[in-house]
C-alpha cells in the first residue's frame, strides 16, 4: 500500500470514529432517509439552508460500515455553501474523489448512500430533480 492510499485510509477512519456534522439538525429544511440492505448501512439526512437555498449546515445519523459513515461525514463538509440545485446535480464522482480510495462495487454502493439520501432530501423539499441513476421514488431511498 502507497504511503498516498494509507493517508486516505487513515482520513476515512478518522472520519469514522470522529464523524462531523453527526447529529440531526432541528429545526430543519429538509429531510430524507435511506438504506443499503446490502452491507446494513442506514443514514438519514437533514439539512438547514440559508438565503438562495444554500446549504448552511448538514446533519446525519445513522448506522452503517466505515465507509458509508465516513463518506456522509466528509460528504457535509463538501457540500456547505453550495446551492441546492448545485448538490442535486453533484455527481457521485465528487465524493468519491474526496474518498480518495478505490472501492469495489458493493463498497461504492455504501460510499454514495449519503449522497443520495441528501438529493433525496433536497428533491422532497425544494423539488430538485433525482438524477435517474438512484432510480427512487421521491419518498424513500434503497440502494440494491
Amino acid at each position: 500500500m502507497s504511503e498516498f492510499d494509507q493517508l486516505y485510509r487513515e482520513l476515512i477512519l478518522d472520519h469514522y470514529k470522529n464523524p462531523r456534522n453527526h447529529g440531526l439538525l432541528e429545526p430543519s429544511d429538509a429531510l430524507a432517509e435511506g438504506q443499503n440492505p446490502l452491507c446494513g448501512d442506514e443514514i438519514t439526512v437533514s439539512v438547514r439552508l440559508g438565503e438562495g437555498d444554500v446549504i448552511e449546515e448538514v446533519g446525519f445519523d445513522g448506522r452503517g460500515c466505515a465507509i458509508s459513515q465516513a463518506a456522509m461525514s466528509m460528504l457535509g463538509d463538501l457540500v456547505k455553501g453550495k446551492s441546492a440545485d448545485e448538490v442535486a446535480v453533484m455527481p457521485k464522482e465528487e465524493l468519491l474523489d474526496e474518498l480518495g480510495i478505490p472501492l469495489t462495487p458493493v463498497r461504492l454502493k455504501c460510499a454514495i448512500l449519503g449522497l443520495g439520501v441528501l438529493k433525496l432530501a433536497l428533491h422532497k423539499s425544494r423539488g430538485t430533480p433525482l438524477p435517474e441513476e438512484w432510480g427512487t421514488s421521491s419518498r424513500d431511498l434503497v440502494l440494491e
